[in-house]
């Protein structure tokens, strides 16, 4: 489908939903439609970086697959994206702000029952939060059975390996507020970083164990962010650096293009 071409117009162009017209999106979305929800997060980061720091990579990594998706054909559109969302492991924190799981997975089905209403056919959650990923997979399922979306979820963060292997002491551990995060943040919003204050926070002994693991471990576990130390960050943000971050970027942003483009084909049925 191409967009500017079928589904809503717009006079400038834009690729935000709610800058439509009721109207313009009765007329315009379709069953090829995809909307996308990006999900951050207002929450802890450590001394060094934003409480925002999720919510600006859902944002801009979210927003920017959206416009370059659509400008290579895609019908596909942006939902505002959510700042609250399901970031307890942080609730210790001041400046965190949090929805439990019952009010997140709540408003996430709601919303999928008004995209549901305007006639697109697929729901996108574009993520930067890892604390939403396990509601949003439970909630992925719970939408489709009530309403008959598509629905999917993609990451907003790509991991690639620095030019200057910044992310090889993190021995896999850097999660939250490390190289990868500070790095990306230091690309797009380098005022509201303090380097000065970015320090190595991993906890080495977990490397060495063989099941328990924070991603793609067959034993998972319950944690708090100052479980690992004070600082609330698990990770080696002193690593980071303003070129890790534009290759991130490019590289988190292709990953989420690509997403698009096979979300856009995907038939769980099969070739009829």
């Amino acid at each position: 489908m191409s967009a500017g071409t079928t589904g809503a117009r717009t006079s400038t162009g834009t690729r935000k939903l709610a800058e439509l017209s009721g109207p313009a999106v009765a007329a315009g979305f379709t069953a090829d439609t995809i909307v996308v929800q990006p999900t951050g997060a207002i929450e802890h980061h450590g001394p060094h970086l934003p409480l925002l720091t999720d919510f600006l990579l859902a944002d801009h990594i979210g927003g920017a697959a959206v416009e370059q998706a659509a400008a290579e054909g895609l019908d596909v559109w942006q939902l505002p994206t959510l700042a609250f969302t399901k970031s307890d492991e942080h609730s210790w924190a001041p400046g965190t702000v949090w929805l439990d799981a019952d009010t997140m997975f709540d408003t996430v089905v709601q919303i999928g029952r008004a995209v549901a209403l305007t006639g697109a056919g697929t729901l996108v959650f574009a993520n930067g939060h890892g604390g939403n990923v396990a509601l949003l997979q439970v909630a992925l399922r719970e939408i489709r059975k009530q309403t008959g979306l598509q629905t999917f979820l993609m990451p907003t963060l790509a991991r690639v390996p620095g030019p200057d292997g910044e992310d090889a002491d993190e021995r896999g551990l850097g999660i939250h507020g490390g190289a990868a995060e500070t790095s990306m943040i230091l690309h797009l919003r380098p005022d509201l970083v303090d380097m000065s204050l970015a320090e190595r926070w991993v906890p080495d002994h977990l490397a060495d164990f063989e099941k328990i693991a924070f991603n793609g471990g067959p034993v998972s576990f319950g944690w708090l962010s100052n479980d690992f130390g004070p600082a609330g960050v698990v990770g080696d943000a002193s690593r980071a650096s303003r070129s890790y971050g534009a290759a991130l970027w490019q590289h988190s942003l292709a990953e989420a293009v690509a997403s698009l483009h096979e979300i856009a084909r995907f038939d769980p049925a099969g070739p009829r």
